[in-house]
């Protein structure tokens, strides 16, 4: 499917609902589970979000229009975010995810992106040349990862527990790369 910026924003509007939906109230338990080292509990997809709202997609957005190729990203720290997430109430990530991501779609809007501007190229600093509807499928794309994610470490919070059933439940042999 090719980049419709409109189907684009309808996903990427409704990922703070779905998280919404999936963590607010639960129990410490629930979002504090991980796959192991380096990889991450719900609570912490919430921080790595919100520190994407705030360094990476508008941002990177924004280089493009304005510098295009003459000016690489800054890299982004997937990890940047576990400085003060630890400490920080659930309930106050996924207000503070749900105020940016607003903040950051209503900024996009504000750039009212025709087809020229989505192949307009900027300089990923591992990648290489990218476009802006790459990056922006790519957002879309890391929110569905990142919500498939937090479904599958509290899945496995209950991998122990459910018996000869292991076998028929594909999300308990699914691995992070």
């Amino acid at each position: 499917m090719e980049l419709e910026l409109s189907q684009a924003v309808s996903v990427l509007e409704r990922t703070p609902a779905a998280l919404e939906a999936l963590l607010r109230g639960l129990p410490e338990p629930w979002v504090a589970g991980d796959e192991g080292p380096d990889t991450f509990t719900p609570r912490d997809v919430l921080g790595h979000l919100i520190h994407g709202e705030d360094t990476d997609w508008i941002p990177r957005a924004q280089i493009i229009l304005a510098h295009g190729e003459s000016r690489p990203f800054t890299p982004f720290d997937r990890f940047a975010f576990r400085a003060w997430v630890s400490g920080t109430p659930t309930v106050e990530l996924l207000d503070r995810f749900a105020a940016r991501r607003r903040a950051s779609l209503e900024r996009l809007a504000s750039f009212r992106l025709t087809r020229e501007d989505l192949a307009r190229r900027g300089t990923h600093p591992a990648l290489g040349p990218v476009t802006l509807g790459e990056l922006l499928a790519a957002w879309v794309v890391h929110d569905l990862g990142h919500l498939t994610q937090v479904a599958r470490v509290m899945a496995k919070q209950y991998a122990g527990a459910v018996g000869p059933w292991t076998e028929y439940l594909a999300v308990l042999h699914d691995r992070p790369r």
